[in-house]
């Protein structure tokens, strides 16, 4: 699984858009874990890392295109003969 942060080109403009960047509720929408079986994937390199926000590390968020991938891949998975369970 990827986690490395990637600049989407817009086609329109052809220029670089900034990734955004998603807080636990928004995750937590998207995915519909409890917040403890996230962080367990992610130590087990199973979930996107977030990213720290604030230089004292308190405040982080997650890079929503690497979530939509991990929802996609899931999605995927789920429909191939032998599923990976999360």
């Amino acid at each position: 699984m990827a986690t490395s942060i990637r600049l989407q080109q817009n086609s329109n403009t052809n220029t670089s858009t900034n990734p955004r960047i998603i807080r636990w509720p928004k995750v937590h929408d998207k995915v519909d874990l409890c917040r403890s079986h996230v962080h367990k994937l992610v130590s087990q390199g199973l979930f996107p890392s977030p990213i720290k926000l604030t230089p004292n590390g308190r405040a982080s968020g997650w890079v929503e295109s690497e979530v939509n991938e991990w929802l996609e891949q899931r999605i995927a998975d789920s429909r191939s003969k032998n599923p990976v369970a999360a």
